[in-house]
């Protein structure tokens, strides 16, 4: 399972972790009833502490996104797929929203602003997405 971390970053690793599994379940990288490898071997193979991991698991179990199955380990559950997209939907909203909060407190003009994101969003639009969404949502 990959998973990127940045030991820099403001944000606690278990966090990212979370952060990370949740985005992979919502663009399909991880499927409901996928097993996750143990919380020691994702220690071992990301060189950090197992309760690390743990403490990222249980935040992902609270949120309905992984289920201990007995005897087989964690698993991704089912419907977690739509609460990941929601979730991810309303994190990035909310990364935009301080985006454009900061270039108007910054000074800019709402028109400035309006430009800036149209030509963002002109670049994007001529590059194919990572992730395809049918009209219902779903990859």
């Amino acid at each position: 399972m990959f998973v990127s971390i940045d030991v820099h970053s403001d944000v606690p690793i278990y966090l990212q972790i979370a952060r990370q599994v949740k985005f992979a379940v919502a663009e399909g990288t991880l499927r409901s009833g996928q097993l996750l490898p143990s919380a020691r071997a994702l220690s071992t193979q990301w060189t950090i502490n197992p309760n690390t991991v743990v403490k990222a698991f249980s935040i992902l179990q609270t949120d309905g996104i992984i289920e201990q199955l007995r005897g087989r380990g964690m698993v991704v559950s089912r419907g977690a797929a739509a609460i990941c997209r929601k979730h991810r939907d309303a994190e990035i909203a909310q990364r935009i929203g301080e985006a454009i909060g900061e270039a108007w407190h910054a000074g800019l003009e709402q028109s400035k602003i309006q430009s800036i994101v149209d030509k963002h969003l002109a670049k994007l639009v001529k590059i194919e997405p990572a992730v395809h969404q049918n009209a219902a949502g779903n990859e």
